[in-house]
């Protein structure tokens, strides 16, 4: 399972340097993590203000 970034990401790069496999790159209006690379580790989510790294 990986997670996704969703709607409520305010764009603050907080979890990009988190990311032990970096996977998370800024998208054009939120951060966007490539599914097929994330470990689940769930370190992105964990740093997140608005809880935007969820599992899928």
């Amino acid at each position: 399972m990986a997670y996704k970034i969703n709607e409520s990401c305010i764009n603050c790069g907080a979890c990009e340097p988190e990311c032990p496999v970096d996977v998370i790159t800024a998208g054009d209006d939120i951060y966007v993590i490539e599914e097929d690379g994330c470990i689940d580790c769930g370190a992105c989510a964990n740093v997140c203000p608005t809880d935007a790294p969820q599992p899928q």
